[in-house]
């Protein structure tokens, strides 16, 4: 049963599977009859999509309950909901409802096919609704999507992740790897094409290890060319790889593959082999500096980016200055850098020797100036170069201006109307700045 004139409001935290699984309880909302909105007040159903990784994205989700406890009160007809990784902390559904009785219905990862079921519950029932499985119940398809981006969009190829990092709760919460079958993949994608989208971000954990579980004989390499022969398509990015488990196939895939963007993220955490180990990482930094040089050599202007931790338990500076070696010696397009905190339920937490605030901050802001130090060069080398650019909308700052991605996933503003958007165009870079270039269209 449709409702009319209902709207919805969804905030998300943590990372691309998370952004994605907030676009499918949109498409299903849509699919029921809703509206969305951006205005808490204006809402009939607020949701929060919650991400765990980090100990200030769960703080951010008390605050924010605690605040709506006041519009429930003036509106009890609203539906307050919350799901994603955070829920799927063994214990964390009860202490929510307990400190926060105003909120209606809790899901996990795992079921959140059904939460238009709780939706239905909720409203018929007037209790609150906590539905937190342990398992997944199989990849269920189908699902209609509510896609923030008419020109690129994500596909999920796999769920969950084997690598039981010391550091990551994503396991728990997210459960074993299991994946797509490749027709549905190449369906979903087909179809994205025909409704005129230009680039696809296949998503997992750990892309690299696509294809375990499956009747067919696939992996990932495999699963890149055949997306590769999709007609129309233009692009295809990916995120993100494990370095132990990035193979020599499919950096030729990347190579090889004319749709396939020269960049890749590559997270080494760190680049000391005592931090590595204490890290389960299972490579060293050897193997890891071997797989740059065989990446570097293969695609020409491949921009590799990272993830870092900084701080994490027992860290020496012998160890961190490691880590900044590294760092230099590959010189990253971008890193997203973490100073470590303590995530309940992983093995890190119970490590001894706690790195203090006070070095890990300093470390941080050490190595945050060398990783802006190395952007900003690199990005100067683009001066004067003619570029293949998607553009992807109006610019945040100028609607005088559009947007978008070189092929290696440089930003780029430049001069433009929203005519343009969804449309390869030639840029000449006129001028780099420090995290983005600014050009010209050229014909």
């Amino acid at each position: 049963m449709k409702e009319n004139n209902l709207r919805y409001i969804i905030e998300t935290w943590g990372c691309q599977m998370n952004e994605e699984d907030s676009e499918k309880i949109s498409g299903m909302l849509k699919s029921l009859g809703y509206s969305p909105t951006d205005q808490r007040e204006e809402a009939d159903i607020i949701i929060f999509n919650t991400c765990c990784v980090r100990e200030n994205a769960e703080q951010k989700v008390y605050g924010n309950l605690g605040m709506l406890k006041k519009l429930k009160e003036k509106n009890p007809n609203l539906i307050i909901s919350i799901c994603g990784c955070m829920m799927q902390q063994e214990g964390m559904a009860e202490e929510i409802i307990k400190r926060f009785p105003h909120v209606d219905i809790i899901f996990g990862t795992h079921n959140a096919h059904k939460f238009p079921e709780y939706l239905n519950r909720a409203r018929q029932e007037g209790k609150s609704i906590v539905e937190i499985k342990q398992k997944d119940e199989g990849i269920i398809e189908g699902i209609p999507i509510d896609r923030k981006s008419d020109v690129k969009a994500f596909v999920t190829i796999m769920y969950g992740c084997n690598n039981f990092c010391t550091y990551c709760i994503v396991p728990y919460v997210r459960g074993r790897e299991r994946s797509r079958k490749p027709e549905d993949i190449i369906n979903e994608i087909k179809g994205l094409v025909n409704e005129g989208y230009k680039e696809v971000t296949l998503l997992g954990q750990n892309v690299n290890s696509y294809g375990k579980g499956l009747e067919e004989d696939i992996n990932f390499a495999k699963l890149l060319r055949l997306v590769n022969e999709i007609e129309g398509l233009e692009r295809v990015r990916f995120m993100t790889s494990h370095p132990k488990d990035l193979t020599s196939d499919v950096i030729d895939a990347i190579a090889e593959c004319d749709k396939l963007c020269e960049q890749i993220h590559l997270p080494v955490q760190a680049g000391s082999n005592t931090l590595l180990r204490r890290m389960n990482r299972n490579y060293t930094r050897e193997k890891y500096l071997e797989l740059m040089k065989e990446i570097k050599a293969k695609i020409p202007d491949v921009s590799i980016t990272t993830d870092i931790i900084i701080g994490f338990p027992g860290e020496t500076e012998e160890e961190f200055e490691d880590t900044l070696a590294l760092v230099k010696e590959v010189e990253y397009d971008s890193a997203f850098t973490f100073l470590y905190s303590i995530r309940q339920g992983t093995p890190a937490a119970k490590l001894e020797n706690q790195v203090d605030e006070e070095t890990k901050h300093r470390r941080f802001n050490i190595l945050i100036d060398e990783v802006n130090k190395i952007i900003a060069e690199k990005n100067k080398k683009y001066e004067g170069r003619i570029l293949e650019v998607l553009v992807e909308g109006l610019s945040k700052n100028d609607d005088t201006k559009v947007s978008g991605r070189t092929r290696n996933g440089r930003l780029v503003n430049f001069e433009g109307s929203k005519d343009l958007i969804g449309k390869l165009v030639n840029v000449e870079i006129t001028k780099a700045q420090s995290f983005s270039l600014i050009g010209k269209i050229v014909e």
